[in-house]
Formats: C-alpha cells, sequence, structure tokens
C-alpha cells in the first residue's frame, strides 16, 4: 500500500508559514547576535579590529600588503636621511616681529585720509589703538642655521632687513631664544646674527667648500617652508654655476653673481636656510627662486659668507671693499649701441637718480675717475659680463692697493687705488 500525499488546504498553509517565520526570526536573531558582537569590537577596540580584518580582506582581493619595516634600498637613501639627521637640529626659525604700536603706525603711513581726520578728530591714532601698543606681533618668518656652538647664525640680509623689527629664533625642539643682528653685507645678501643671553650648548652645522660643486651633484635645502612648515626637507641636484641674477622681494632689487642654481624646491621662508652636500656640510645659503621656472632656485656660495663671518668675528662687521663708482658692464650689444671702441670693461655713468656717479672722497674720486672712463682690468684681471667689477674686488680687502687699466679718450693708462671700507660711505 503506498502512502498517500495529502493536498495541501488553507490551515496546512497557515502551519507551513508559521514554520517558516519561526526559522526566519531564528536566524535573524543569530544574524543579529554576530554583527554585534563585530560592531561592539569595532568600536571598543577599532585598532584591532581595522588591523585585523583590513589585510585580510586586501589580500582576498589579490592586493600585496607589506607590513614589514621599510629598509633602506639604495646608498643614496641612507646617505640624505644620515644628513638631514645630523642637520636638522642646527637650522632655525626665524622670526620677525614688531609691536602692536608699530604695526598700527605703519598702517596709518599708507592711509590717505590720515591727515583729514587727524585734523577733524581729536587724538584719532587712538581711536583704534591696540589696547597694548607694546605686545609683539609676529609679521615674518625665514630661516638660518647655527655654525658655532655658542649660537652665530648664518641667514639672508633680506630676512632680517627691518632694522625696526625685533629678532627671534625657534629651534627644532621649540626653544625660542633673542638675537641680535651682528652685521649684514652690504652688496651680498648674508646676514650674521648671534644668540643673546644663554649658556646653551648649541649643535652647529659644518661649512663645506663651495669652490669644488660640480654640476649634477646631489643637493638638499632645509627650511621654514612658507614660514610655517619648520625644518621642511627637499632633494635635487645642483643644475647650474655662477649664475647671475636680479632678485625683487619686498622692497628691495639686488644682483646676485655668482651663485648656485639647484632644482631642490625652495619655497618662500626658506630663505636663509642651508644647501647641503651629501655629508651634511654647508655648500650654500638658500636665497631666491625663479617664479617663472619649475624648479629653479638659487643659493649663495658657502665660501663668501665665511668671509663675512671670519671679519665678523675679528673685527666685529662686514668690512667690503670699495672704490666708489656707478658703473655698467660692457657688453657686444652695448658696445654696439654707444659706438665703443671696446666691448669690455665698466664705463662709469652719470646717474640717474640725482646720486653720484662718483663718491665724494671716495677711492675713485681720490684717483681722479671721471663720468665715461671705462675701467678695463683691475689687477690685470680683464673685466667684462662674466667677471665684473664687483664680483672681482670681492678677493681683497679695505685697504689693499690695486691697479686699474683706464680707458679715457681712446688712451690708455694705469691708476694705482687704495680700497676704501664700504662702511664708510
Amino acid at each position: 500500500m503506498s502512502i498517500y500525499e495529502l493536498p495541501e488546504t488553507k490551515n496546512n498553509q497557515k502551519q507551513s508559514k508559521n514554520t517558516l517565520n519561526i526559522i526566519f526570526l531564528f536566524f535573524a536573531f543569530l544574524m543579529s547576535v554576530f554583527l554585534g558582537l563585530n560592531i561592539g569590537k569595532a568600536v571598543f577596540f577599532p585598532q584591532e579590529f581595522s588591523q585585523g580584518n583590513t589585510v585580510e580582506v586586501l589580500e582576498g582581493k589579490g592586493i600585496d600588503v607589506i607590513e614589514d619595516e621599510y629598509i633602506l634600498q639604495t646608498e643614496q637613501e641612507r646617505v640624505v636621511i644620515s644628513a638631514v639627521e645630523k642637520s636638522t637640529s642646527s637650522v632655525v626659525s626665524i622670526l620677525v616681529k614688531k609691536t602692536s604700536g608699530e604695526i598700527y603706525d605703519e598702517y596709518l603711513k599708507g592711509d590717505p585720509f590720515k591727515d583729514f581726520f587727524k585734523d577733524l578728530i581729536p587724538n584719532y591714532k587712538e581711536l583704534d589703538l591696540p589696547k597694548d601698543r607694546e605686545t609683539l606681533k609676529q609679521i615674518g618668518a625665514g630661516t638660518g642655521f647655527i655654525v658655532s656652538s655658542d649660537g652665530f647664525i648664518i641667514t639672508n640680509k633680506h630676512v632680517v632687513e627691518d632694522d625696526s623689527a625685533v629678532y627671534t629664533v625657534l629651534t627644532n625642539d621649540g626653544e625660542e631664544f633673542d638675537v641680535e643682528v651682528l652685521a649684514k653685507n652690504p652688496v651680498q645678501d648674508i646676514a650674521i646674527l648671534k644668540i643673546k643671553d644663554t649658556d646653551k650648548v648649541f649643535e652647529s652645522l659644518k661649512l663645506g667648500d663651495s669652490s669644488n660643486i660640480k654640476l649634477g651633484q646631489s643637493a638638499i635645502a632645509i627650511g621654514n617652508a612658507l614660514g610655517e612648515f619648520q625644518n621642511s626637507v627637499s632633494v635635487g641636484v645642483i643644475s647650474g654655476l655662477e649664475r647671475s641674477v636680479i632678485a625683487q622681494g619686498e622692497n628691495m632689487v639686488e644682483t646676485l653673481e655668482d651663485i648656485i642654481q639647484t632644482d631642490a624646491a625652495i619655497n618662500r621662508g626658506n630663505s636663509g636656510g642651508p644647501l647641503l652636500n651629501l655629508r651634511g656640510e654647508v655648500i650654500g645659503i638658500n636665497t631666491a627662486v625663479s617664479m617663472a621656472g619649475e624648479n629653479i632656485g638659487f643659493a649663495i656660495p658657502i665660501n663668501k659668507a665665511k668671509r663675512d663671518l671670519e671679519q665678523v668675528l675679528t673685527q666685529g662687521k662686514i668690512a667690503y671693499p670699495f672704490i666708489g663708482v656707478r658703473y655698467i658692464i660692457i657688453s657686444d650689444d652695448y658696445a654696439k649701441e654707444e659706438d665703443l671702441s671696446v666691448d669690455y670693461g665698466a664705463i662709469v655713468v652719470e646717474s640717474q637718480d640725482g646720486e653720484p656717479s662718483i663718491i665724494s672722497n671716495s677711492p675713485a674720486d681720490k684717483a681722479g675717475i671721471k663720468v665715461g672712463d671705462i675701467i678695463l682690468e683691475l689687477d690685470g684681471k680683464k673685466i667684462n659680463t662674466d667677471d665684473t667689477l664687483t664680483k672681482i674686488i670681492q678677493n681683497y680687502f679695505p685697504g689693499d692697493q690695486v691697479t686699474l687699466k683706464i680707458l679715457r679718450d681712446g688712451a690708455e693708462s694705469l691708476v694705482n687705488v687704495t680700497l676704501g671700507d664700504w662702511s664708510d660711505f
């Protein structure tokens, strides 16, 4: 006898549906418990939960995940990291500060209506004046680097150009010190500072030899990028040597000669920071960046700063040699344009701004040099666009006697000149 299969009735359908509902609710309960436990684990133990599952998920999708400690792959990496590690403690941020009152007064100087309101309203300047005129406010920042254990610092002249400002330095470990501006080079963008009122012994950078730099050599720039990101590091190469550029900043235009070009990124705020070789030695002072180019920056060779530092230590000032003439370096085009008989030399020109072409009582004045004279040579060294008078004279000191070859009215003559000191004029 076969077993009959009963056809489904309404009661049978209802009973079957109830059974399915119970099974569904049971599995839903199990799922909620599982999810609740994992959500709780993710909330209360997020690190463990994330690390325990992310790697498994990524690897399960065929993505390679490496959790081992990174091992330096090249000698280049090793030496760059080593140079940076032993240098950053000697690189400082230079903070430029002024009192609230000074900042407010400078603001008023730019107000075209200040005199009008000053006459109409009593005590006009005090209306919106900060409560404390003597509160120091930071108005700018640059970079410098420590070169001696007692706190001598090299930076750019344009970083500390404002004689009315107060300057402090912020070290890599967060200490702030007052500094004194000891000297500024009158021609080069170099300044020497000294940390004041402390017995702390500082770590200093070693000064390299910029005369041995090679094109393509690796270079490291460290500085207070954008005046905000302290000890930012960029790496590149020496991309040019003996460049001459015209640098322009706030209220400053300066010709920089015989400087280093690099593609290591130099940003605003990096001014005055060190350009290092892979041994961590300073080979240049970061000073300018081309706004038109891509990663084209410039640094002053450190050998120029060595000389300044030596003079500050021995004489208390930067003594810069001085002749006392205004001149234009003669190029091929200038010679053709002015119909000159020579295509090199420095021609003494009339001043366009009311300043004298030949400074009174200067070495040039005492030697009888006149407007229109062409200085062809200095001690036998030919003066041209590559070797300007300013560049050649940097090899001498005030008080040195030099011989100038002069072209006047078609005739050449030799003139002996005793170099003066720029600071005396």
